[in-house]
């Protein structure tokens, strides 16, 4: 797209999304950050103030949103909701990891989709000026959740697997590399990205009262080895991966995963601490999850890829 023909953005963010939105604004002069004063009432409510409101008509407007826990989802929303209302030319919400996307079904009756709640919630967002508005996730959980939103908004789908591809090209192994994935769930997801590189399938199985993992289809041995899925919480499904790879040949193993979520800090299951056992060469994350980012700062095997470039091309979608 010539330069002529960009639209200027005015970029809106969540505290802890401050960082990120930086990198997004440094990547295009057609990115303009803009801030709220995020206060709250002695009863701990929001008391939130968006600046220069008045200068907003007419203009493509854009926040990028952390619900990186239930007690900042609310002040977002108010102002998610409030900035189409200010006659802007078209608003984006930028939440680049959607984080009820792993509790999307049912499995008895009592059970609540809370993703279905978080698409009804973002699709009644007001529309703009000028139509619906644009609602951008990366690596949903589940590509189903697509059809939970409403009409209201238009869910762009983007993925943080080409900021990997470009990561492994770098490495001096770069020509013995397999991807492994975790389940067919995540094969089934990005196998099509992938598909240049040999593969390795590996499923869980239950002995007992034990789920094993195993490996259903590949070749692992000499191969610098690549685990990638989406998500990762606790991280044992990952461990156990490794160790059955390892078991299989595999050089040596790394891990990728769009969405570093690790709640209680269990990404220090995967550090290299001094005198153990190094079981990942290389653990990628994005920086969709921006209090992980931080946490795991200058720690191997950790390696942060950034979103910003996508965002900042996807601003002009």
């Amino acid at each position: 797209m010539e330069n002529s023909q960009k639209k200027q953005v005015f970029l809106f963010y969540c505290a802890e999304c401050e960082d990120l939105a930086r990198q997004v604004a440094s990547q295009s002069d057609h990115i303009t950050l803009q801030t709220i004063k995020w206060r709250t009432f002695d009863d701990g409510f929001p008391n939130i103030f968006i600046n220069n409101a008045q200068d907003l008509r007419g203009q493509h407007v854009a926040f990028l949103a952390s619900f990186s826990s239930q007690g900042v989802i609310f002040e977002q929303l108010s102002v998610i909701y409030a900035l189409p209302r200010l006659f802007v030319a078209s608003f984006t919400l930028v939440l680049p990891f959607f984080p009820t996307g792993s509790f999307e079904r049912m499995e008895e009756e009592g059970d609540v989709a809370t993703a279905f709640t978080m698409a009804r919630m973002l699709s009644n967002i007001p529309i703009s000026k000028g139509g619906p508005n644009s609602v951008l996730i990366y690596d949903i959980h589940a590509l189903q959740e697509r059809f939970y939103f409403g009409d209201h908004v238009l869910p762009l789908f983007e993925t943080g697997i080409p900021l990997l591809k470009q990561r492994l090209h770098q490495l001096p192994d770069s020509d013995k590399i397999v991807v492994a994935f975790p389940d067919d769930g995540a094969w089934k997801r990005f196998h099509k990205q992938l598909d240049h590189f040999p593969m390795v399938v590996c499923n869980k199985v239950r002995e007992g009262d034990k789920r094993i993992v195993r490996i259903k289809e590949g070749n692992p041995a000499g191969y610098h080895v690549v685990i990638v899925d989406d998500l990762v919480q606790s991280g044992g499904t990952l461990i156990e991966c490794q160790k059955v790879l390892a078991a299989h040949g595999a050089a040596k193993v790394s891990a990728y995963v769009t969405h570093g979520v690790f709640p209680k800090r269990s990404w220090e299951r995967f550090t290299h601490k001094d005198g153990s056992e190094k079981a990942f060469a290389y653990f990628w994350i994005t920086d969709s999850c921006p209090l992980t980012v931080k946490a795991v700062a200058n720690k191997a095997p950790f390696e942060v890829l950034s979103l910003a470039g996508s965002i900042a091309d996807a601003l002009q979608i």
